[in-house]
């Protein structure tokens, strides 16, 4: 299930919008403590964002600012100031989308479309779970068990492959392709590095032997 956050101080419109996308099978979360957005933000971890501009304490343009350094979600600005200068501040700060209040289905309407785009909902498996890891390729995130195990960016792409093909042996080329989109001009000894690296973090995490090599012909999670 997909995550949504809604930034929005009035109780009303936040729980109008939590009822109407809870329909449509999001989960939803609105902001309480407006004196540190980021704070919710980075504990429940949302697929999507909808932000308000007018808020207590911070507006939201300085929550989207904050929000873009340390992720990529998709954030959709809802607000009555819909004038020009305010959907271009909007879009200058990261938004991904504005839409002006009042609203109605078109709202849910953006935020699937938008969901759609960014999670690739119609060809790929938002979780994927082997032997008690689970995968949000949604996210990124990789959790087993309590610990929430921090992945870089290649990391997460062979681990992706790999889950997505377990039981089948992946080959180096084919791990070269998904992280560099081609086989040549990389050093093969980039790709060892990583998986090296990836590796270390399992065991650390607990997950021993989660990556098996097949000498001479690649790598498969069993």
């Amino acid at each position: 299930m997909y995550k949504l956050l809604i930034v929005e101080d009035d109780p009303g419109i936040a729980e109008g919008i939590k009822a109407q996308t809870e329909a449509w099978g999001l989960e939803v979360h609105t902001v309480e403590n407006f004196r540190n957005v980021l704070a919710e933000f980075s504990e429940y971890q949302p697929h999507i964002v909808l932000l308000d501009i007018m808020l207590p304490f911070f507006n939201g343009y300085h929550w989207c600012s904050e929000i873009r350094k340390i992720s990529k979600v998709p954030i959709i600005f809802i607000s009555s100031a819909s004038d020009n200068m305010n959907i271009v501040m909007a879009m200058n700060m990261g938004a991904d989308d504005f839409i002006a209040k009042p609203f109605d289905d078109v709202l849910t309407a953006k935020i699937q479309a938008l969901l759609r785009r960014t999670y690739d909902f119609g060809s790929s498996v938002p979780v994927i779970e082997h032997r008690g890891a689970i995968l949000n390729t949604g996210d990124g995130t990789l959790t087993f068990g309590t610990e929430q195990i921090s992945l870089s960016k290649n990391e997460f792409k062979i681990l992706q492959c790999l889950m997505e093909n377990k039981g089948k042996i992946v080959s180096r080329e084919k791990l070269m392709e998904k992280l560099w989109k081609t086989d040549v001009f990389v050093d093969e000894n980039t790709l060892t590095v990583n998986i090296n690296r990836l590796r270390k973090k399992l065991d650390a995490a607990g997950l021993y032997s989660f990556i098996t090599t097949k000498f001479g012909m690649g790598y498969i999670v069993e």
